[in-house]
């Protein structure tokens, strides 16, 4: 199979032109220019093949706006566990007709047997500047991608009004903040089992959330609970009401827990709201996730659930687009803490640690 025998004693590299295959539409506003396969290699498992894949794809904007955002499916095998992935670059700026790249870490499983390249790399979805939206969106890219992009363009707008208005050492002195708040964060181990309880040492007992007020929030937190024992947490349930005036079609309510110890751990996401909501103005909409979820504050020290706190953060309407925390209801305190800084940030603050101020703001004045 394309040079790859059961019995190889050594893992060969890829060959782009027989091992993958893009598969854009069409009418993509994406078009392949080549691939650098680097060091990927398949490595048989038994009647398996484990493929590293560490790959770099060049991709041109065909289309006459930019982009802002790609997120790419990754299939070496669509019914095997393991057997497709996705990569998203958000943060894009790149104009029509320039050529920029994707770079692929994965690794993926795939059947022996089958004839044909390794792995088929096809287009889930394009953002543009204007928020507009290109794919078939099976991986819901298009909520993910503009929620980023709102993010970036939030982060973006602090750090350039920052500098206008307090000059470069303001600017420097934010983003050595945001540095090290990155570094302080507390960072928190979650275990997920559907069903029922993962252990059984200690007695549960009902935890209710309390809820963080942000008031520009379209989706309004009114109840909330979990059944809680020692460090775990089961079936969270949320109830919300919708105080805007328009549908909404989709929510996030993130999950901040506390231990006895009184330190705050962001735990991630109360379960999401149903694929097929509609929640229009003045509804209430229940959500329940039929799981367990055990927490273990890195690294694997176990501890106890004292207590829980949400708030939302993210929504979507019915026309696709997005609400987002704004950076003044971010930066109350157990929020600044707990919470990760948008990708925007981490690229930007990134940029500065690597190339310094001048870099970072010349990267602000390209938007």
């Amino acid at each position: 199979m394309l040079g790859l025998g059961a019995a190889s004693a050594q893992p060969r590299p890829l060959d782009p032109q027989t091992s993958l295959k893009i598969d854009f539409p069409k009418d993509s506003p994406l078009t392949f220019v080549s691939a650098d396969m680097g060091d990927s290699t398949p490595t048989p498992r038994g009647s398996a093949v484990l493929i590293d894949l560490r790959a770099s794809l060049a991709l041109r904007n065909s289309a006459t706006r930019r982009l802002r955002g790609v997120t790419l499916l990754v299939t070496a095998e669509e019914l095997t566990a393991g057997g497709k992935a996705s990569v998203s670059v958000p943060s894009l700026n790149v104009p029509p007709g320039e050529t920029f790249p994707v770079r692929v870490n994965l690794r993926l499983l795939r059947p022996a047997w089958p004839a044909g390249p390794l792995v088929v790399v096809s287009l889930d979805g394009v953002l543009f500047e204007d928020l507009s939206f290109y794919g078939p969106n099976k991986l819901n890219s298009r909520r993910s991608m503009t929620v980023w992009e709102m993010e970036a363009r939030r982060d973006r707008r602090h750090f350039k009004t920052l500098l206008a208005r307090e000059g470069q050492e303001g600017l420097r002195q934010a983003v050595l903040e945001s540095l090290a708040r990155q570094a302080q964060r507390p960072r928190l181990d979650v275990q997920l089992a559907r069903g029922g309880r993962a252990t059984t040492v200690e007695a549960e007992r009902q935890l209710q959330f309390t809820f963080l007020s942000l008031p520009e929030a379209p989706v309004e937190p009114v109840g909330g609970m979990a059944l809680v024992a020692g460090n775990e947490a089961r079936t969270p349930s949320l109830e919300v009401r919708n105080r805007s005036g328009r549908t909404v079609r989709y929510f996030e309510v993130g999950w901040i827990i506390r231990d006895a110890d009184g330190r705050d751990y962001l735990a991630g996401s109360v379960p999401a709201s149903d694929p097929d909501l509609s929640l229009s103005p003045g509804q209430t909409s229940r959500v329940r996730q039929d799981a367990s979820l055990r927490f273990a504050a890195a690294p694997g020290r176990p501890l106890s659930i004292a207590g829980m706190t949400g708030f939302v953060s993210q929504v979507e309407f019915a026309d696709g687009s997005v609400w987002v925390p704004a950076r003044e209801a971010l930066s109350e305190p157990r929020l600044s803490r707990v919470v990760a800084p948008s990708v925007e940030e981490q690229r930007l603050t990134e940029l500065y640690r690597r190339k310094g101020l001048a870099a970072l703001i010349a990267e602000l004045e390209q938007f």
